[in-house]
C-alpha cells in the first residue's frame, strides 16, 4: 500500500522494498502485489528481497530457519514463473502449484529487478542464482571487498546497489569507483523538521559529489 501511494504521488521516482522477507510471505500473493505495483507505477518497481535473521519471527510465520535459503530461492523462482507465464506452474521442495492465472503482469519485462539483500558469507551464491543486483548494507563492512569476487563469478550483468549509505560525498565516490549504480540513504521516520534537515544533508552530499557546490 505504501509503495503504491509513493508511486502514485510521483512520476519518475523508482520505488522498492528494502527488503521484502519472502520466506515469511505467500509467493502467489506476493507475486500479485509486486506485479500490481509495477503495473500501476508504469514499471518503476525494484524488488528487494531477503531471508531475514530473526529466527523466532520466521518460526511464527511457519518457516524453518534451517531451510530458509532454499525456501527463498524456490519462492523467487515461483514468482518469476507467475510474472512471465500466462498459465504458471511450479513444483519444488517447498512451493507447489499447478496452472494458475495471475494478472496484471508486471510492466517491466521480463519482471521487476530482483535485488538480493544481505551481507552474509553465502549471499553471493543467492545473487548469482536468482538476482539482478546485489543490495548489501553499507554499514556492515565488507561489501566493497567482495565486489570483485561477484564480478569474477558472474556470467551475466549484475548490478551493485547499496543500502544505508551515509550523507558523505567521499563514501559516494568510493561506491561510484566500485561500480555501484544506485544507493539508498535512510531518512528518519519522525517530524517534518528532522526529515527536511536529513534531506538537506543528503542533498548537500550529492551536490558535493557531483561538483555542484
Amino acid at each position: 500500500m505504501a509503495l503504491t501511494a509513493a508511486a502514485e504521488a510521483t512520476s519518475t521516482l523508482r520505488v522498492g522494498s528494502g527488503i521484502c522477507l519472502v520466506v515469511e510471505r505467500d509467493p502467489i500473493t506476493t507475486a500479485k502485489e509486486v506485479a500490481s505495483v509495477d503495473h500501476l507505477s508504469g514499471g518503476r518497481f525494484e524488488f528487494g528481497v531477503g531471508a531475514g535473521w530473526n529466527r523466532e519471527e520466521m518460526a511464527n510465520h511457519g518457516t524453518d530457519p534451517r531451510t530458509r535459503m532454499r525456501l527463498m530461492a524456490e519462492r523467487i523462482e515461483a514468482m518469476k514463473a507467475i510474472w512471465t507465464q500466462d498459465e504458471a506452474s511450479y513444483s519444488g521442495e517447498f512451493v507447489n502449484f499447478d496452472r494458475i492465472w495471475s494478472w496484471p503482469k508486471p510492466a517491466q519485462r521480463p519482471h521487476p529487478p530482483v535485488l538480493v539483500g544481505g551481507n552474509g558469507p553465502t549471499v553471493l551464491d543467492r545473487v548469482l542464482a536468482f538476482g539482478d543486483a546485489w543490495l548489501p548494507n553499507y554499514t556492515r563492512g565488507d561489501a566493497l571487498d567482495r565486489v570483485e569476487e561477484l564480478r569474477a563469478r558472474a556470467e551475466r550483468p549484475i548490478d551493485l546497489m547499496v543500502m544505508g549509505v551515509p550523507a558523505d560525498s567521499a563514501v559516494l565516490e568510493r561506491l561510484r569507483q566500485a561500480g555501484c549504480r544506485r544507493v539508498v540513504h535512510w531518512i528518519p521516520s519522525t517530524g517534518k523538521a528532522r526529515v527536511e534537515a536529513a534531506l538537506e544533508d543528503w542533498e548537500a552530499a550529492i551536490a558535493e559529489f557531483t561538483g555542484e557546490t
